[in-house]
């Protein structure tokens, strides 16, 4: 909730301070302040009694945190997901902007389903059909934030030359898949930018990552990293940074969005 935050600066409390006195982590203020984690109307309370908010606002914002307990519609797929990607699925969702580098996949918010099912019946060795599906499911249902009526999700992507070159799925389902980062292209809130071979080295080598930018300027932006059996949200905001910066420089390396077109434009004709 941006509000805590706003709060707590107003008071001229640090983190550190107000959780030692609260008698909770100064993690787990972040994670209430960020987002990350939905606090209980009780601990707003509390929170509010060291911020000394009453009346009206108090209220407020108490009932503003008993809406914000209601589950989306990610949760009764938990036990598809891997630890860790329910909570940015949440965030995702309330999110106006995500930049993502990829190296090894196309990200899952711009795959086609054959290309989903492809990956996931690769990925996910140990889980049974019925899983698979319901991952799918999940990936699919979470491309409508694309097509929201009000403020769709702005998408941000950086490819490797890999991403589009890995024969997934086959043939068809790569050519498919091609064509369907052509067409989102397209909308005016999808950008696609390829980082050719050809470039070298780069600020990405480390591996792939997420940005998620949030409408309310005081929520701060947070990185999220995928890893084979969990997700990680770094909380150190130092670590924020140090991504936003490698993103830049991933930019600046990359093809610009007309001449990634064209590149993804040709493989398709490569293959004709």
């Amino acid at each position: 909730m941006a509000e805590l935050t706003r709060l707590r600066s107003s008071s001229g409390l640090s983190r550190a301070e107000v959780a030692d006195h609260v008698g909770i982590t100064d993690s787990t203020l972040w994670r209430y302040e960020t987002g990350m984690t939905r606090p209980k109307p009780g601990d707003v309370a509390i929170l509010l009694d060291v911020y000394g908010v009453h009346g009206a606002e108090r209220e407020e914002l108490i009932e503003m945190a008993k809406h914000a307990r209601k589950r989306g519609w990610w949760h009764r797929h938990r036990q598809a997901l891997k630890p860790g990607f329910d909570s940015y699925i949440g965030l995702e969702a309330a999110a106006s902007v995500v930049r993502t580098f990829q190296t090894i996949v196309v990200p899952g918010i711009l795959q086609t389903e054959s290309y989903a099912r492809a990956v996931t019946e690769q990925t996910a060795i140990t889980s049974t059909p019925d899983l698979v599906d319901e991952k799918i499911l999940v990936r699919m249902s979470r491309q409508e934030l694309l097509t929201r009526p009000d403020a769709p999700l702005q998408v941000v992507a950086v490819l490797d030359e890999a991403v589009l070159r890995r024969q997934v799925g086959g043939p068809e389902t790569m050519r498919a898949q091609l064509r369907h980062l052509v067409e989102l292209t397209e909308r005016a809130h999808v950008t696609i930018r390829v980082l050719p071979f050809s470039h070298g080295a780069h600020a990405g080598m480390d591996g792939p990552f997420y940005l998620l930018e949030f409408p309310e300027q005081a929520d701060p932006d947070v990185v999220y990293l995928e890893q084979a059996g969990s997700g990680l949200v770094p909380e150190n905001p130092e670590e924020v940074r140090r991504y936003t910066l490698m993103f830049g420089s991933l930019l600046g390396k990359a093809l610009k969005p007309d001449e990634s077109v064209l590149f993804v434009r040709g493989l398709l004709d490569e293959d004709q």
